[in-house]
C-alpha cells in the first residue's frame, strides 16, 4: 500500500518549519506553530525576532493582525529553558482580564512542554491572598493586570529575581485604562530582564511609562496596513497633547471664516457640546455658532439639520456623537471630528463616499495620544493612512498647570512646518473653489 497520499501533507509541515526556522525557533515550536496552522512568519515576526533572540531591548509597533500576540509568545517559550525555578522567569503586563485569558489560551496553544507552569493574575476570581499562595508554590510565566501584579509584588507573593523577561502587551491600551504607574513601578523592581513591548501606537505617553524602567531600547514600526479599494473623503489628522490644546486649535482653525464656511463639529457627548461651545460663543453673542438638539443651554440651537444647510449665516454646527447617524452630512464641506467617535463606524460612514458631490468634502480630526489607538484601528478598517499635519505655530499649547506659548525658535524649527493658515487677501474669491483646495489654498 503506498502512502504518497500524504507527501504533499508532509511537504507543507516542512516548508512551514523551514520558514519559522529562519527565526531560531526551538525545534518544539516549530512544530508547535505548523501544528496550529501558521505558514510564514508576519512581516513584523520576521523583523524583531534577530534582535529578539539577541537580548535587546524593544518596542514593537504594528496594528492589528500583524501577529503580535504570536510574537510575544513565541518569544517566552523560546527563551525558556527546561530547569525548573520557584519564582517566574516570564512576567507579561496584559491591558484587561479578557486579553489575558486570550494570551493565555495561546500559551496553550503554542506550548508543548505540558509541564510549563503558566498562571493568570487578574482582578476577577481568586482572592489576592489565594493568588499569592499559588505564586509562592513555583509558576514559570505569569501574565498578569499591572495592578494585581504589583499587589502581590508588595505582599512578597510575586518573586522578581529570577525573570528573564518582563514583557508588556498593548501597551496603548494600557496607558489608556491609567496603568502605566503599576508597570513603571514593576519594571524598575526588575533587578535584570529582557524587555518587550508591544504596541498598536507609539506616542509620548508610552515613552514615559517606559523611561522609568528602559534606558536604552529601539522602536521598530512595521506598518501592516491592507490597501483597500474604499473610496473615501480626504481625512486630514491633527495630533495634540492634551483636551485644552485641542479647544485652543478648534477655536483657532474656525477663527478663518473664509476658509471654514460651512462645519459641522463632531464631539463625544452633549456635556462636550456645552463645552465647546460656550468655548467658541462665550457671551452667546454669535449667530454663526449652532448646536443641535441641545436646547438645554444653547440659545442658537436648531433640530433639523436642513435648517443649519440652507441659512449661509449659520456656519459651525456642533453635533454629539449620539445624533451622528442619523444625519446625511455628504453635503456639508467640513466635518470636523472633534472627538473621534466611540462607534469607528458612526466615524467611517461618514466619511466613505456616497456620491460624487461628497469628493469635495474634507474632513478633519482632532486627536491626544490616548485616541491613536482610535485612529489606527480605522485606518485598518479603511485601508488608508489619514494625512498627519504639523500643528499651527500660533497655537496656544497647554501643559498641565497653565498656557504656553509655543517658543519662537520652536516656531523658526524647519522640521516643524509652517503654520497651515497664512492670511491671504480678504477679497479672495473662495465659493467655487473646492472645500479641499480651499484648505490647501490657505495652508
Amino acid at each position: 500500500m503506498t502512502l504518497s497520499f500524504l507527501i504533499p501533507f508532509f511537504n507543507a509541515i516542512f516548508a512551514v518549519m523551514s520558514s519559522f526556522e529562519k527565526l531560531r525557533l526551538s525545534k518544539q515550536l516549530q512544530i508547535a506553530v505548523s501544528n496550529a496552522g501558521y505558514f510564514q512568519p508576519t512581516g513584523l515576526q520576521s523583523t524583531i525576532f534577530s534582535r529578539i533572540n539577541g537580548g535587546q531591548d524593544l518596542v514593537a509597533v504594528s496594528g492589528e493582525g500583524a501577529g503580535k500576540s504570536t510574537a510575544l509568545v513565541l518569544a517566552a517559550l523560546n527563551k525558556l529553558k527546561q530547569t525548573e525555578e520557584i519564582a517566574p522567569r516570564i512576567l507579561i503586563m496584559v491591558s484587561s482580564q479578557e486579553r489575558g485569558e486570550e494570551l493565555i489560551q495561546q500559551f496553550e496553544l503554542l506550548n508543548r512542554n505540558k509541564s510549563l507552569r503558566i498562571y493568570g493574575l487578574f482582578n476577577n476570581g481568586p482572592t489576592l491572598d489565594a493568588q499569592v499562595l499559588e505564586l509562592t508554590d513555583g509558576v514559570d510565566i505569569v501574565v498578569a493586570m499591572p495592578d494585581r501584579a504589583r499587589s502581590a509584588y508588595l505582599k512578597l507573593g510575586l518573586n522578581l529575581n529570577k525573570l528573564q523577561l518582563f514583557a508588556v502587551d498593548d501597551a496603548d491600551e494600557i496607558v489608556a485604562n491609567g496603568l502605566q504607574l503599576p508597570v513603571a513601578e514593576l519594571g524598575r523592581s526588575v533587578p535584570k530582564a529582557q524587555n518587550l513591548i508591544f504596541s498598536s501606537v507609539y506616542h509620548g505617553k508610552i515613552a514615559r511609562m517606559l523611561s522609568y524602567f528602559m534606558e536604552e531600547f529601539d522602536v521598530i514600526e512595521v506598518d501592516n496596513l491592507e490597501q483597500k479599494d474604499v473610496p473615501c473623503v480626504e481625512q486630514i489628522l491633527y495630533t495634540v497633547p492634551n483636551f485644552k490644546t485641542k479647544l485652543n486649535l478648534l477655536n483657532l482653525l474656525l477663527e478663518d471664516r473664509e476658509v471654514f464656511d460651512k462645519v459641522l463639529v463632531v464631539v463625544g457627548s452633549k456635556f462636550t457640546a456645552e463645552t465647546v461651545y460656550k468655548m467658541l460663543n462665550p457671551k452667546e453673542e454669535l449667530v454663526d455658532v449652532y448646536t443641535f438638539r441641545c436646547i438645554e443651554f444653547s440659545e442658537n440651537n436648531i433640530e433639523n439639520l436642513a435648517d443649519f444647510e440652507q441659512m449661509p449665516q449659520r456656519r459651525v454646527l456642533i453635533v454629539s456623537e449620539e445624533d451622528l447617524p442619523d444625519l446625511e452630512t455628504s453635503n456639508i464641506p467640513f466635518l470636523m471630528f472633534f472627538d473621534i467617535p466611540d462607534h469607528q463606524n458612526n466615524f467611517i460612514q461618514k466619511v466613505v463616499l456616497k456620491n460624487e458631490k461628497q469628493e469635495d468634502q474634507l474632513a478633519l480630526c482632532l486627536v491626544t495620544d490616548l485616541e491613536l489607538g482610535t485612529i489606527q484601528k480605522i485606518e485598518q478598517e479603511l485601508g488608508l493612512r489619514m494625512n498627519r499635519m504639523d500643528l499651527p505655530e500660533d497655537l496656544y499649547v497647554e501643559t498641565e498647570s497653565k498656557k504656553k506659548k509655543v517658543e519662537k525658535e520652536e516656531e523658526d524649527d524647519p522640521t516643524r512646518g509652517g503654520a497651515f493658515h497664512e492670511k491671504k487677501a480678504k477679497n479672495t474669491k473662495t465659493a467655487n473653489i473646492k472645500p479641499s483646495e480651499r484648505y490647501k489654498k490657505h495652508k
